[in-house]
């Protein structure tokens, strides 16, 4: 898989309180940010803050977001693998066309393809 971007995803159950951490405490410079999100440079990575965690039924635990060229191989090779897919490929309400898998620990993955017409296109 080439991974054309990366970030550590946390939902957090506060998120204002997160941003503040993150922004003033530590010191992180935001890259982006939007009503509820924020993306934080984090050396050769970033982290991104969104939603509110046990609000959104998203859980708590981290997860790794992994921005490929093409989703549907990506998926159709994981498939072929035996990996366990838990959310096939589909395009979400943000506009991303995302799909979800488990690494075998548990961490979930969110393997994301940004569509031609959105507007992370254009940063």
């Amino acid at each position: 898989m080439e991974v054309l971007s990366s970030r550590v995803l946390l939902h957090p159950r506060d998120w204002e309180r997160s941003v503040h951490f993150y922004r003033d405490v530590l010191g992180l410079k935001i890259y982006r940010e939007w009503r509820g999100g924020a993306v934080f440079f984090l050396g050769g990575g970033f982290l991104e803050l969104s939603g509110r965690g046990a609000d959104e039924g998203l859980g708590e635990t981290p997860q790794l977001w992994l921005q490929v060229e093409d989703l549907e191989r990506e998926h159709g090779r994981l498939a072929a693998a035996g990996v366990s897919i838990v959310e096939p490929p589909v395009r979400k309400p943000w506009g991303l066309d995302e799909m979800r898998l488990d690494d075998p620990d548990g961490l979930r993955l969110v393997v994301v393809e940004v569509p031609p017409d959105h507007p992370l296109r254009r940063r």
